[in-house]
């Protein structure tokens, strides 16, 4: 069960409550929908509310993620292997780096969530690439483009420069080795993920939004 005390639930809830008063995210998606790749297909009716329900999804979703992974990783008895990642996860949002800027709270938590799912889809990368399996069941690329793209170029690319720096120095000085981490490896290769799908968190899978990455002669606006 999620601690609804949880300090990051407590800031994006404050973050709703202003911009209820505010309307700030509804004017930051109204203004950033039509710079969006063509490759990023929005609803018909109503494509700023998608977008500004998928900014909130997203961002609500970093402590959903947090807890699913925690849970996850004491129930297979490598809690010290998987901490530090999601203190790193954590503090991007308790303690955002200077490259944050302070704009409306939700923008400002949009930053703030990006470098938390990028950073635990990059861990998760090259744990697959090390073992064969990843280290937990997500996949945030289609959300994660989305949210790339409303954040916005060069700003995006800078985030991401950050969250690979986060994942070198984490993966230098915690590597995933030891026999906790070899047995988990070897049970999810042979039972795979279908006890943590049922309860892990999703975020796309009924989104109005998609990503065409094949779309023929998609061009940036």
């Amino acid at each position: 069960m999620t601690d609804p005390l949880n300090p990051i639930r407590q800031l994006i809830q404050q973050a709703q409550e202003q911009d209820s008063a505010t309307g700030k995210l509804l004017e930051f998606v109204e203004c950033r929908k039509k710079r969006l790749h063509a490759a990023i297909k929005l609803p018909e009716q109503q494509a700023a509310k998608g977008l500004a329900d998928f900014v909130v999804r997203y961002i609500k979703h970093v402590p959903d993620f947090i807890d699913a992974i925690r849970s996850m990783a004491h129930e297979a008895g490598i809690d010290k292997d998987v901490e530090p990642l999601l203190k790193i996860a954590s503090d991007y949002f308790m303690s955002p780096p200077s490259i944050v800027d302070p704009h409306s709270q939700l923008e400002a938590l949009l930053d703030e969530a990006y470098l938390a799912h990028r950073l635990l889809e990059e861990v998760n990368d090259r744990f697959m690439a090390k073992s064969g399996i990843p280290l937990a069941p997500m996949d945030m690329t289609v959300a994660n483009v989305i949210a790339h793209e409303l954040i916005g170029e060069p700003f995006a690319n800078e985030l991401d420069q950050a969250v690979l720096f986060s994942a070198e120095l984490l993966l230098n000085e915690h590597g995933f080795e030891g026999a906790n981490i070899s047995n988990y490896v070897n049970a999810h290769r042979e039972r795979g993920w279908t006890e943590e799908l049922e309860k892990w968190p999703c975020l796309v899978e009924d989104l109005s939004i998609s990503v065409e990455f094949d779309t023929e002669n998609s061009t940036r606006h």
